[in-house]
């Protein structure tokens, strides 16, 4: 028996620990060839957003009147905690997450985690001057939000975030948008209540 491994399993080890490496330091990443907002503020940008588009994904499927409420923690991160409402079931669903600066406080890149020590890429990739309205990704062009600070957005706004993320080169053809109207409201105002 040899003391050295076979040279096709060697490689197979090699390969596999470059993958991992490249598939662990991509999660936290950007999507090539967009830029996160700079200068960012955390405190403007704290509070509720509204979800008004998204790239679908199994955790937000089938949800309904979704919300992104952002609050400072005391270790300087933010608490990420985001809501929606299963409307054929009437059934709520919330997850809650953590957030912190990947490239400093003024560059809106965070990672974020709602499992464990596993986080994503959330990057900031337009930002309305009086942070109203948001395009969000995550760190390829698979993720995709726009949001607001109102539930309802005008046509004209609406489309003009997409046709900025379009520009981005994000699949908008596939977004999905949320109901956010009055089949909400009593989701909204139990939520409030909490």
């Amino acid at each position: 028996m040899s003391r050295y491994p076979h040279p096709a399993r060697a490689l197979l080890a090699c390969l596999a620990a470059a993958l991992t490496a490249t598939l662990l330091a991509g999660c936290v990443g950007i999507p090539k060839g967009t830029e996160a907002v700079q200068p960012f503020e955390l405190k403007p940008y704290l509070g509720r957003w509204y979800e008004i588009a998204r790239l679908d994904h199994w955790f937000e499927n089938g949800l309904d009147c979704v919300t992104a409420t952002y609050t400072k923690r005391d270790d300087g991160g933010v608490r990420v905690a985001n809501r929606g409402v299963d409307l054929k079931k009437g059934e709520p669903s919330e997850a809650i997450g953590k957030a912190y600066f990947t490239h400093g406080a003024d560059t809106a890149r965070f990672k974020v985690s709602f499992f464990g020590p596993f986080y994503a890429g959330y990057n900031v990739l337009a930002l309305s001057d009086d942070y109203t309205t948001v395009i969000i990704g995550g760190s390829d062009r698979g993720y995709l939000w726009i949001l607001a600070r109102e539930p309802d957005l005008s046509q004209t706004r609406q489309r003009r975030l997409v046709a900025q993320a379009t520009d981005m080169g994000f699949p908008t053809n596939k977004l999905v948008f949320p109901e956010q109207g009055p089949a909400c409201r009593p989701y909204r105002q139990a939520d409030t209540a909490n």
